[in-house]
């Protein structure tokens, strides 16, 4: 037989009643003594009051301070302003939140029925907007990541368009004709991305039929000769990148140097500076100097590598059922591709026939056979 003993019941006291109780034991006392249990309880309630004073002002110094050493942090990096604007205000209410909800616990107020509040109406509010929360995250990511900004001609989700606008929920196409597209931005992080403008040179390409017996080799060399006609048409494209990002960094170098204190300048002065000022300061130095170095590593292997020749490329690439057909290749910078596209077809067209070169139309050659004299038709 297994023995039990009967265990201590104990009363939870009730919250709810505190009050009445607090009011029931000053029925019990004397007028003195209720004057000085009420006395020590205001001079309670007083030093609280004044504690949660302090707390909510130096509260809002400490925020001040973070507010503005985030904000500094984020135009040091370059970060977006659209996505700066975002960080900063949320921040700064969540900041307040967790300084309010600390005045409150301060004061002797519950605060984890305010908690609990707060949770299920997050869960409440998150379940009915999933969708545009998504858009919201994947706006985010596209404001971090940076697969294209305002400005650059991508295509996505079957629409093509130079980007206008990047907010935090969508962002805002035009297309050639002028209609304006709005794009969820939930598939936009998720989805392929053609981005158009990334890139500053492209590969052109043409295809053109001549008719068969045509002396190919002298099509090749008119075709080259029509291309390396036109400035626009590069032949060293990733050499005249690699020159476009010395000169990049070579500018940048300078504007740094610029951008350093003189020594002769009293607001510059080490000294001077606040705490926050130096801390930002030093942290700027160092990210300036691990990007001195990755420059310097991305410039030794640009000379290594990208010292490629892209000249005009000209081959036979079918023989069809009535032509000849030629593929002509050129590289030339992003925003001449259209006018060079379009200008060549005229050159070839018009030019093709100067030089003794025909366009075949389209052909079909009947072969009748001759039929035997022995044969009789009955």
């Amino acid at each position: 037989m297994i023995q039990t003993q009967d265990l201590p019941i104990v009363e939870i006291p009730d919250k709810t009643d505190s009050a009445h109780k607090g009011w029931d034991a000053l029925k019990g006392l004397s007028f003195d003594d209720a004057i000085t249990t009420i006395a020590n309880g205001a001079v309670q309630f007083a030093f609280k009051l004044l504690i949660a004073a302090f707390v909510f002002y130096f509260g809002k110094f400490l925020i001040r301070k973070l507010y503005e050493l985030i904000r500094r942090i984020l135009i040091a990096n370059d970060v977006d302003a659209s996505l700066q604007t975002f960080v900063l205000s949320l921040v700064r209410i969540v900041l307040y939140f967790i300084l309010i909800v600390t005045i409150v616990g301060i004061l002797g107020i519950e605060t984890s029925s305010f908690l609990a509040l707060f949770a299920s109406a997050g869960v409440a509010i998150g379940m009915a907007l999933s969708g545009t929360l998504q858009n919201f995250a994947g706006g985010v990511l596209i404001l971090l990541l940076k697969p294209y900004r305002v400005g650059d001609y991508i295509e996505a989700q079957g629409y093509a368009g130079f980007v206008k606008e990047i907010q935090i929920f969508h962002t805002v196409i035009n297309t050639t004709d002028n209609k304006t597209i709005i794009i969820p931005n939930g598939g936009l992080s998720t989805g392929s991305i053609n981005n158009y403008s990334l890139e500053s040179y492209r590969r052109v390409e043409w295809t053109i039929g001549l008719c068969y017996g045509c002396n190919y080799e002298k099509a090749k060399e008119i075709f080259k000769q029509i291309l390396l006609s036109d400035d626009r048409v590069v032949v060293d494209t990733l050499q005249m990148d690699m020159d476009k990002r010395k000169l990049k960094m070579a500018e940048e170098t300078v504007s740094e140097e610029e951008d350093d204190c003189p020594p002769e300048d009293p607001d510059c002065n080490e000294e001077k500076r606040s705490f926050w000022d130096r801390l930002i300061h030093k942290n700027k130095k160092r990210k300036e100097e691990i990007k001195k170095k990755i420059k310097k590593k991305t410039t030794l292997n640009l000379s290594a590598n990208l010292n490629v020749s892209r000249p005009p490329f000209v081959a036979i690439t079918a023989l069809a059922d009535s032509s000849v057909n030629f593929v002509i290749r050129a590289w030339t910078h992003n925003s001449n591709y259209w006018d060079l596209f379009f200008e060549m077809n005229e050159r070839f067209y018009k030019e093709l026939p100067e030089n003794g070169f025909e366009f075949p139309f389209p052909q079909l050659d009947v072969h009748i056979a001759d039929v035997p004299s022995t044969l009789s038709l009955k």
